[in-house]
């Protein structure tokens, strides 16, 4: 009897006071329980984890775009806009597109997307260390802030046959524009994150004697990495678009350069398939920044959600 019986959720300890302890199962119980129970909730919640993915957030977005899709199939939006099939091919005329054309819009993909990360990469790392400079040395590095701001000002179509003349024709002119237009984000950015800092923090850095190094080690670099990502994210889907503008004007390749020729053919459904990959790519690539945001600031309160 007292081998089956569940332990009491109350002991009295040998002090006298009431000890809680949580119900244990005996050995023979859990036999009697059969494999299933016995598991206990771990391996429960592995047979809900498979359809973890499946909640509103998913499913909503997924409804949405097959619903999107069937309407294009369907030639609704034909009705409503009044447009002729050579002017919206449907969404089973660029997947055929797509099949004959594989292996180029592969390549030309490849191609944009190396333009488009080089690009965000100097872009990114330029405007950090202009924010560095702005908030190290305000008097002579804030300037530099409102320079870049109107950088950014200036549109695409003006800096490409400018950096075509800087850099020639090849890839370094797209990259160059994909520069010039992804530093603003970061520089404005990242010296909010580097400004606004705890003054408690700061006052007790300064109570320690930290010098400014340490500061910007310790404090200041630390607290701008959630607006480094957040410039990252922009910066993301705004060298997809600097990059296929800069090769409408000077390349030979590129989802850019075959965009701009198709619709000079009429040949809608390729340049259609351009327009679904490269969304594509900048989707990917925002991903991919947003993955490397959970694991670089977990620690941070918004990636506890």
């Amino acid at each position: 009897m007292e081998s089956n019986a569940v332990r009491e959720s109350s002991l009295l300890a040998a002090s006298g006071k009431e000890v809680l302890h949580t119900p244990s199962v005996t050995a023979n119980e859990k036999h009697s329980m059969g494999p299933g129970l016995a598991a206990g909730p771990d391996k429960q919640g592995k047979t809900r984890r498979p359809l973890k993915w499946l909640n509103t957030g998913v499913i909503l977005p997924l409804l949405a775009g097959i619903l999107f899709l069937v309407l294009w199939e369907e030639q609704i939006f034909h009705k409503i806009f009044d447009l002729k099939k050579y002017q919206l091919p449907i969404p089973s005329t660029i997947a055929a597109a797509m099949r004959e054309n594989f292996s180029l819009l592969l390549s030309f993909t490849g191609y944009t997307l190396t333009e488009a990360v080089l690009g965000m990469l100097v872009g990114s790392t330029c405007g950090f260390l202009i924010a560095l400079a702005a908030t190290a040395w305000p008097r002579w590095g804030g300037g530099s802030l409102t320079m870049v701001a109107a950088l950014n000002a200036v549109p695409i179509v003006a800096l490409a046959p400018i950096m075509n003349l800087w850099f020639g024709d090849g890839i370094g002119s797209r990259v160059a524009i994909v520069t010039a237009t992804t530093m603003a984000a970061m520089a404005i950015n990242a010296y909010k994150g580097m400004a606004a800092v705890d003054p408690l923090a700061l006052d007790l850095m300064h109570s320690y004697a930290a010098n400014k190094p340490a500061v910007f080690r310790y404090l200041r670099i630390q607290n701008s990495l959630p607006y480094v990502f957040t410039a990252l994210k922009i910066n993301a889907t705004a060298s997809m678009i600097g990059a296929i503008v800069g090769e409408f004007f000077f390349s030979s390749r590129g989802l850019g350069y075959l965009l701009s020729n198709s619709i000079k053919v009429a040949k809608m459904p390729l340049g259609w398939s351009c327009i679904v990959l490269a969304a594509i790519a900048g989707v990917i690539f925002y991903l991919i920044v947003e993955r490397l945001e959970k694991v670089f600031i977990k620690w941070h309160p918004s990636q506890r959600a």
